[in-house]
């Protein structure tokens, strides 16, 4: 053995019926090679705390996004990293990556900025739902002209990008909803606890089974997921690696948020 050549030729070991015996040098020098192998288990604790993702990564997302989806992907992100700390950022309005308000960005909408680096992970879509409870005390809408006969929740400022959406021929307008809210998650709230009829996505609707997906055929409304961040950003271990993360985690999330095939 090495060990025994390095000591002169002593003899550490001898054989016996039983296998092989520790010599008194042996046993002589075991307290020293303990203290060896806790010094070097020491140093190699130290060298991979030094080598260890460190740093602050904020993430920014819409409310539902954000609230919905992000919490149990962010955990496994913090189990695989527990040295990266992490700054969740909800608003429906978008953060400005060029002033680095957030570090990435999940998105509904393609950024058009030169300086910012953009990947599309999916699709995400929408549809009415309502709660077993509700379709209990009302007959299940089978045509959208049905909807008017519901209670129907939705928004008390119509946003942007349904200003052109027309509901029985004319266009949508808070009076269409019985039930009033302009935050997402109020919104929701309201789905789950059968108060009416309203729009959520079918990735999050899946997830709770006594929501049911209606009109299916008749209704859907999508749009198209993209993850952000700036170009000077990519280089920036923690950054770079939430943004993969995400990406991955979104696009298994997307796949998973279609319309029911029936």
């Amino acid at each position: 053995m090495a060990l025994e050549k390095s000591l002169g030729g002593k003899a550490l070991f001898t054989r016996s019926q039983s296998g092989l015996l520790p010599t008194r040098t042996a046993l002589d020098l075991r307290p020293h090679a303990e203290a060896m192998a806790a010094s070097a288990a020491v140093m190699r604790r130290a060298i991979s705390a030094a080598s260890a993702m460190q740093g602050t990564v904020r993430v920014s997302a819409s409310v539902i996004i954000g609230a919905e989806v992000l919490p149990g992907v962010l955990r496994t992100f913090t189990v695989a990293n527990p040295q990266v700390s992490i700054e969740l950022l909800l608003s429906n309005a978008n953060a400005d990556l060029l002033r680095r308000d957030a570090d990435v960005a999940v998105r509904m909408v393609q950024p058009s900025q030169k300086a910012l680096f953009a990947k599309r992970v999916g699709r995400v879509w929408l549809g009415f739902h309502a709660h077993r409870q509700y379709l209990e005390r009302h007959p299940l809408p089978r045509r959208m002209e049905d909807l008017a006969h519901h209670v129907l929740v939705g928004f008390d400022n119509v946003p942007g990008y349904l200003q052109d959406f027309e509901f029985g021929g004319r266009p949508l307008s808070r009076e269409v909803f019985r039930f009033r809210c302009d935050d997402d998650l109020g919104q929701l709230a309201a789905i789950r606890a059968g108060v009416g009829v309203g729009v959520c996505q079918y990735g999050i609707g899946r997830r709770h089974a006594d929501l049911v997906p209606l009109l299916t055929r008749e209704f859907s409304l999508h749009f198209d997921c993209w993850l952000v961040m700036h170009e000077g950003q990519k280089k920036v271990e923690q950054v770079r690696a939430m943004f993969d993360h995400l990406a991955r985690a979104m696009s298994e999330y997307c796949a998973s948020s279609g319309p029911p095939k029936n």
